[in-house]
């Protein structure tokens, strides 16, 4: 029994969870099917590199939500997937219509590559931005366990799956009542967590011949500001950060023909023409309104224009971002199951998820000119006469300026989506040996965004601005007249604003058994088809154009696509000792046409106590719907933005070299090629002795035509291979960037998995101990098709960080009614960005490397008093800040720290009751 016992330990490892540990030594018979493989075998056969994870020690590692918990793992990468990174409106990872959305995107390949499955069957991906399956949309209190299948490119479940496969199974024959309440308190304030879940369940399959469950969740977490945490600080210039923006609440006169500045000015002794100016500059109080500082000219000097900085005031805009988004979420699943022979049974599901996020960003930021009609007028009541700093300030002009419009509010929009899934199946066994499973099911994401303050229409605030009525420069504890104030008010817009929809409709089945026997044991074979229709359209409720600064993507009409694929996979037993699993799948688009992608694995077991496997496959990924066909957006660059290949040789010009008020335009491109993949894996595992184990699986991912969002930034870095979009005048001065969707180079990625398990037992206390790390060795890529691939792994990066090393460690102690457990989570460091894109030295206190983050949990649970659990926990036990980083505030959120990375929660108290009625 030891090799049967060592052949269930490959099939789950990679457990970090304590529970799993005394899984792996019981004698589980039941035939079921492993995430990876539509055989079902006996489990303790399994061979494939999957975690898996149960609900029992979610609970008490005190994870409160999904995006938690994909996060905890070591293979999902650290980007910016996240629901605080997609707080955003700007930067290479800004998802304008992320609504609260997160995702799961193992080994960084991004979410488009992680196939996310509930009960082995696809879901409808997020409503607003059909990106990708939103984590919030899978009802975590209503599963059993999640698989996690590392090895990408699932033959079975789909080509796409480049990153790997996600596989919540949820709960499908419960019998009884039980209620839980779960409370996450923040030491600091702010960012509580608060769950309420009841599951019930009437009949058994075995006795009565059915089974009828259900689930409720209901989920609220509260806002925490980034105000709240005093490591969230934009401004320290001595280590190389400060803000890159003159969008003040205190505004910053800027220059232009007609207007008072002129078209610039000189100070006395300086020969430099200068374009912008702030009186609080000049007298070196721009700290004297709350958030705003000097400007740090010489950090910048090289990416915004000296000539617009130097005597100008910067905002700290990123200290005011939300860092913890305010969620409800209301999750409830039915299940009823009838056995209607001891070899069939018939099975109903529903899934209803509701989800409401509150968006909040920064004010507006507000650049006046002649041409808009929104200059301050001469002779308004609260007129800037510069005329005692800038000798040829000319006050009979109209002022120009650069405002932080703080009396609109904050903006903030209401993300509301509800997600559907109705399951039709059936499963059993057919003449006794070739099991069956067959389903219809048609799911959908709605999501419906609303425009809750601070945002106005174009045209009524360039009016309001225009008529001087409106002090764009309030001193500090100053406030807006009440008529200004109600003048403002005029402008606004609330309500719907736009909405966004994807469904999924999908017939599949599959048929699975022994086909003959060889020498050393059964052939088995499965043979499968998958019929899926997808569909997506997003568009605005109002004339978003006419709306300043309005968030999302342009419209798209509706679009669909058929996807047929059938598949086969075959296990063959070569000898007693080696095996191998081989598969194949075709699927047809009604878009890309067909693609077939193989898939080889083996395994082979010399001795009882070693076993090494391998795979190697091909991977598909057709792009999305938004890649492939949303509309142009029209954008602006930040002032100050330099012309790579003409300010050289116009050296002081501000039409090349302080470019103002630059437009460009994103979006979709319907000539977009899929992304292709070539992938493989070859590991051990190894029990030298029962209850200790490991296993180590070295993995390489060569991915071509990979599709990147292209921002305005990453086309002027490139300007002489990207010469194509940016468009320019007769003159040689930019018209406008064009940016968006383009197939890049590809990847090449590889690394390796390291999973420990031990567990004992010393008098009468139980241990275990499990670790699950992933060492990433290399990940290159090009931004443009044409550059030299570059190594990424431990370097800055503006959509994810490849880190070094990444694990998830535990250790467990019970006994009788109670259990402890202590769990490690560990980010390598990594080199941060450079001030002044690198292209200056760094201030002296600078530090040029991040450091790594390890944050410990701690919880304790007794199930002493009868049907009731109690667990109490301590999540960042040491209290722990996130490690510094000196990023760009424009290209990724967070000033001062990095929700790539850390929790900005700090040390909490988790407080876990559960009661079991039946």
């Amino acid at each position: 029994m030891k090799v049967k016992k060592l052949a269930h330990a490959i099939a789950l490892m990679g457990v970090f969870v304590p529970a799993a540990g005394p899984v792996l030594a019981q004698e589980v018979m039941t035939r079921v099917e492993i995430t990876g493989s539509s055989i079902k075998r006996l489990a303790k056969e399994g061979a494939l590199p999957v975690q898996v994870i149960n609900y029992d020690t979610i609970e008490k590692s005190g994870i409160t939500s999904t995006e938690q918990l994909i996060r905890s793992l070591s293979a999902n990468g650290t980007g910016a997937d996240n629901m605080t990174s997609g707080n955003n409106v700007f930067g290479a990872d800004a998802d304008r219509v992320s609504g609260g959305a997160s995702y799961a995107s193992l080994r960084g390949l991004g979410p488009n590559s992680t196939l996310v499955l509930l009960n082995g069957r696809r879901i409808a991906t997020f409503g607003a931005s059909a990106k990708a399956v939103d984590l919030n949309a899978i009802p975590l209190g209503a599963i059993q366990r999640v698989e996690i299948l590392k090895d990408g490119a699932s033959a079975i479940y789909g080509t796409d799956a480049i990153g790997g496969v996600i596989n919540f199974i949820l709960r499908t024959d419960y019998h009884g009542a039980e209620a839980s309440l779960n409370d996450n308190f923040t030491q600091h304030g702010g960012g509580a967590a608060r769950r309420l879940s009841l599951l019930g369940g009437i009949g058994s399959l075995q006795k009565d011949g059915f089974n009828v469950m259900g689930s409720v969740t209901y989920d609220n977490n509260e806002k925490l500001s980034s105000r709240d945490r005093s490591f969230a600080n934009g401004f320290q210039p001595e280590r190389g950060l400060s803000p890159d923006t003159t969008g003040t609440p205190y505004a910053n006169q800027l220059s232009g023909a007609g207007t008072a500045l002129g078209t610039g000015f000189k100070r006395p002794g300086d020969n430099t023409t200068y374009l912008q100016a702030n009186p609080l500059s000049f007298q070196g109080k721009c700290d004297s309104i709350p958030g705003m500082s000097q400007y740090q000219t010489a950090l910048w000097k090289d990416v915004t224009a000296a000539t617009r900085s130097t005597y100008s005031c910067a905002y700290d805009y990123g200290a005011d971002y939300i860092i913890s988004v305010p969620v409800e979420r209301l999750n409830a699943v039915g299940r009823g199951t009838l056995q209607i022979s001891p070899d069939h049974k018939l099975f109903v599901e529903a899934l209803y998820g509701h989800n409401k996020a509150l968006a909040e960003f920064t004010p507006v930021q507000i650049q006046t000119s002649l041409a808009a009609g929104n200059a301050y007028p001469v002779g308004g009541a609260y007129y800037q006469d510069l005329s005692a700093y800038i000798p040829t300030f000319d006050k009979t002009k109209p002022i120009i300026y650069k405002w932080r419009a703080n009396a609109w509010g904050d903006r903030k929009q209401e993300n509301v989506t509800d997600n559907l899934r109705v399951l039709v199946g059936a499963e059993g066994v057919l003449f006794g040996k070739w099991d069956y499973r067959a389903g219809f099911s048609h799911g959908e994401s709605t999501t419906k965004t609303a425009l809750l303050d601070g945002y106005g229409y174009t045209s009524q605030i360039y009016a309001a601005l225009g008529g001087g009525k409106i002090n764009p420069w309030l001193d500090a504890g100053q406030t807006q007249t009440p008529e200004a104030m109600q003048l403002v008010e005029s402008t606004k817009f609330r309500g719907a604003f736009q909405h966004g929809k994807t469904t999924l409709t999908q017939l599949d089945g599959n048929l699975s058994g022994e086909v003959w026997q060889l020498p050393a044991g059964a052939v088995s074979m499965a043979v499968g088809f998958d019929l899926r229709r997808e569909g997506y359209n997003f568009a605005q409720d109002v004339d978003a154009t006419q709306i300043l600064l309005a968030p999302g993507n342009a419209a798209l009409n509706e679009a669909s696509r058929d996807i047929k694929a059938v598949y086969t996979e075959l296990i063959v037993p070569i000898t007693k000792e080696l095996e191998t699993q081989l598969a194949v799948r075709r699927d047809h688009y009604s878009v890309f046409g067909s693609t077939t992608n193989p898939k080889i694995s083996f395994r082979y077991q010399p001795n009882s106590m070693l076993v090494f496997r391998g795979s190697a496959n091909k991977g598909f990924l057709a792009p999305s719907f938004t890649q492939l066909y949303s509309g142009r957006l029209s954008q602006e660059l930040p002032n100050g933005t330099i012309d790579p290949i003409f300010c050289p040789t116009h050296p002081g010009d501000p039409a090349f070299c302080a470019i103002a008020r630059l437009p460009y335009f994103s979006g979709g491109d319907p000539a977009l090629k899929p992304e292709t993949s070539k992938q493989g894996s070859l590991g051990l595992v190894i029990e030298p002795v029962r209850g200790y184990s490991a296993s180590l699986d070295y993995w390489a991912v060569n991915s071509q035509n990979r599709i990147l969002n292209r921002t305005p930034q990453v086309v002027l870095a490139n300007a002489a291979l990207l010469s194509q979009n940016i468009i320019r005048n007769p003159d040689n001065t930019i018209a406008y960037v064009n940016a968006g969707w383009i197939n890049a180079a590809g990847i090449k990625t590889r690394g390796a998995d390291l999973s420990l398990h031990g567990e004992g037992k010393v008098d009468a206390y139980k241990w275990s101990f499990n670790l699950d790390g992933t060492y990433t060795q290399s990940f290159k890529f090009a931004e443009i098709e044409g550059q030299p691939y570059k190594e990424y792994v431990g370097n800055f990066y503006t959509r994810d960080l490849y880190l070094r090393w990444k694990h998830n460690a535990s250790i467990t102690l019970a006994r009788g009614d109670w259990s402890g457990m202590l769990i490690q989570n560990y980010s390598s460091g990594y080199k941060d960005q450079l001030p002044d894109a690198g292209k200056a030295p760094p201030p002296p206190g600078f530090n040029p490397d991040v450091k790594a983050y390890t944050k410990y949990d701690l919880s304790a649970s007794y199930t002493g008093f009868k049907n009731l659990t109690i667990t109490l926990g301590i999540q960042n036990l040491l209290d722990t800040n996130p490690p510094f980083t000196a990023h760009n505030v424009d290209e990724v959120v967070g000033a001062g720290w990095d929700p790539r990375v850390a929790d900005p929660r700090g040390r909490s108290l988790n407080v876990l009751l559960k009661y079991k009625f039946l």
